[in-house]
């Protein structure tokens, strides 16, 4: 396969790296198998102490240089990669799809998102500015300026193999930290290719040995990092469970953590809704990625007016659906990531089932010529209550759950209703219907839409959500500050030392 040739990620013993070079590691091997075929893609060699060690020494030492780079030629090493993904997008979107699973549109759209993030921290890196302040006190100014932190750590996820990672590195670098990587075991060899990409950049711009690094390894690795008292911010994508441990053990050591953890999302649909919208909105978001998505569409709460006409439209739809490699564009829905998914996915149908869900679209697993893999899937939809314990767990699987109610009162009520807090959505025309979803007594999430689906979040607002999806926020607006550390100046120009409030103290 060319896009695995040109990315140069199928070579041995890679997977622990400084930036421009990798280090050698007695750490486990770790074997890349796509979900697309089940075909062995490649395998890396996992950190173990000494090389992790290593990196962090390395990257300590790249900080103290990096730091002192002007924001602005940060900012134009960060284009530089943006446009060497520019060039490699065919390749990268490729290798995402056959490692991960989605679609290649979802591939390619992925890498474009990392593309966007280069050109928005670019943008970012003349503009990181603090505020100023009157004193009190005459002759004296006051105002504050933003620092680096220094390391910063990123546990990504397998649903998005690179894009999250370059939410956090691109901006990481331009506010002037350094960045040390633990992707997902099962998707390492996108992990591999990004380094790859950008240490072609860092070498012609002399960056120094260190700002990018990488640690391929399992839980033991990240557990490495969480406790590292040398990295102040830790960013982790994952499950609520795995943030929940996380962010206790950054928190015993007065670290930083910034969470990006589950989802349980949900659309409501009002009878003054346009149904083809929401049609297209709602199977989008409950079946893209195969459902693998923080973002993606669980649960719809469809008014009672349209509920029996809607559900006809969204059943008519999923019989539409293709289902098959990802890299054939004809398929709308591809594998999930591995076996052990698809036993969570047929373990999630049986306590619906238990629990009083009515499948009116059936799921279950495919086989025979093309799904050799095991991995592919039935996306299913089921007629649910909110308050049903499946419901109210996330399954990072095709599984959607349709619901009816009477007021928007009792809609909204029913989305926040859920542990979780990420994204939300209202399909309405009706103007004040779509305030009352967006007021502060509507949607908990942090993410909330009108006539828009629950997924595709664009990189200029701030993603991220509330409960337990964390309360972290990640790419846009002014997400960039959590990167930094803000610091407080206060100047004296006179000839005199009064002190605050008013307060005398003479010798």
């Amino acid at each position: 396969m060319k896009f695995l040739s040109a990315l140069q990620v199928q070579a041995k013993n890679k997977g622990v790296s400084t930036g421009t070079k990798w280090i050698a590691s007695k750490g486990a091997s770790i074997e890349s198998y796509s979900p697309v075929d089940g075909k062995l893609i490649g395998a890396v060699s996992s950190a173990d102490r000494n090389s992790y060690e290593a990196v962090i020494t390395k990257a300590q030492e790249a900080f103290v240089e990096w730091r002192t780079w002007p924001a602005p030629k940060r900012g134009e090493v960060v284009r530089q990669i943006g446009e060497e993904l520019r060039i490699n997008k065919q390749a990268l979107g490729e290798l995402v799809s056959y490692e991960m699973g989605k679609s290649l549109q979802e591939g390619l759209g992925e890498v474009q998102e990392m593309i966007d993030i280069c050109d928005f921290a670019v943008g970012l890196s003349r503009q990181l500015h603090g505020l100023t302040m009157h004193s009190e006190r005459p002759g004296h100014r006051m105002y504050e300026q933003y620092h680096p932190l220094g390391i910063v750590g990123i546990i990504s996820a397998f649903n998005f193999p690179v894009a999250v990672w370059s939410w956090n590195t691109m901006l990481a670098w331009v506010c002037g930290d350094v960045c040390v990587w633990k992707p997902s075991e099962k998707t390492p060899l996108c992990a591999v290719a990004c380094q790859n990409i950008t240490a072609k950049v860092f070498k012609k711009n002399n960056v120094p040995e260190g700002v990018n690094n990488l640690v391929v390894g399992d839980r033991v690795v990240g557990e490495w990092m969480s406790n590292d008292t040398r990295i102040p911010l830790m960013s982790a994508t994952g499950s609520t469970r795995m943030g929940k441990a996380l962010a206790a053990t950054v928190a015993e050591r007065l670290g930083k953590s910034l969470l990006e953890l589950g989802g349980n999302n949900a659309i409501i649909i009002t009878p003054e809704a346009d149904l083809d919208m929401a049609l297209i909105g709602a199977a989008f978001g409950a079946v893209g990625t195969a459902g693998q998505r923080c973002t993606t569409t669980r649960r719809l709460i469809i008014h009672e007016k349209v509920y029996n006409k809607f559900k006809e439209k969204l059943v008519n739809a999923y019989k539409q659906l293709k289902i098959g490699n990802p890299l054939d564009q004809k398929n709308h829905v591809g594998p999930l990531i591995d076996t052990a998914a698809v036993d969570m996915y047929l373990r999630a149908i049986e306590k619906g089932k238990a629990e009083g869900c009515n499948f009116i679209v059936e799921g279950g697993v495919l086989k025979g010529k093309g799904y050799e893999s095991g991995c592919y899937v039935k996306p299913c939809i089921a007629e649910a209550k909110n308050h049903y314990q499946i419901v109210q767990h996330e399954t990072f699987a095709p599984i959607l759950y349709i619901m009816k109610y009477k007021t928007i009162d009792e809609a909204i009520a029913m989305q926040n209703g859920v542990p979780q807090g990420l994204s939300s959505a209202i399909m309405t025309t009706n103007l004040r219907e779509a305030e009352r979803f967006l007021s502060a007594a509507g949607s908990d999430c942090g993410i909330a839409n009108v006539n828009i689906g629950t997924s595709g979040a664009e990189i200029g607002g701030a993603f991220g959500g509330e409960k337990e999806t964390g309360g972290g926020r990640e790419s846009g607006s002014d997400a960039w500050k959590v990167y930094m550390r803000r610091q407080t100046n206060t100047i004296n120009y006179t000839d005199k030392l009064p002190l605050a409030q008013g307060i005398k103290f003479d010798l």
